[in-house]
């Protein structure tokens, strides 16, 4: 199963993540996509293992996810933007190669008998990017945001930390 979490930033989508993920298992797991590239971003990271207890399993992974041990684990993935992050600086900007490879990962991802709840950023709702390569990549995070939500059994946006549900498994509709 997979549950999307999206909103902007410090919206709250990592802690409702959490939250969900310890709801649904004693044991979770914690995927990091996000290459550590200056100290303001490290002091980041270091807030976000914070948040999490000894129960959590992390991996830090940047690509090839659907390598880790992952069957039958609740698994929060954070997030769709670092981890975009690395297909397009890997693929050198290229938005069509990056996309696909990022398709593949979610297919990968959606054969595993596992939750995976996949939090993602929101980036088109804020300022237009000023220069190319910033409109490339909010473009390429729009349609990586939209592929994984129509994957979804459920997709959540999180606004001032309240989740606003857009798709709901049937069971939970009941």
């Amino acid at each position: 199963m997979l549950i999307y979490v999206s909103g902007g930033v410090r919206s709250g989508k990592s802690a409702y993540a959490q939250q969900r993920a310890l709801a649904l298992s004693t044991a979770p797991v914690y995927i990091a996509t996000a290459r550590i590239w200056d100290e303001d971003f490290r002091e980041r990271v270091k807030r976000h293992q914070d948040d999490r207890g000894p129960e959590w399993t992390t991996f830090e992974a940047y690509r090839d996810l659907h390598l880790l041990p992952l069957t039958g684990r609740t698994v929060v993935i954070d997030c769709v933007t670092l981890w975009l992050t690395n297909f397009f600086m890997d693929h050198e900007n290229d938005i069509e190669r990056s996309l696909a490879e990022f398709k593949k990962e979610i297919d990968q991802l959606s054969s595993i008998q596992a939750t995976f709840i996949i939090i993602s950023n929101e980036l088109g709702m804020g300022m237009h990017a000023e220069t190319a390569i910033g409109r490339q990549f909010a473009d390429l995070q729009g349609w990586a945001n939209q592929y994984v939500a129509a994957k979804a059994a459920e997709a959540v946006f999180i606004v001032s930390g309240l989740p606003l549900y857009l798709k709901k498994q049937l069971e939970q509709r009941l």
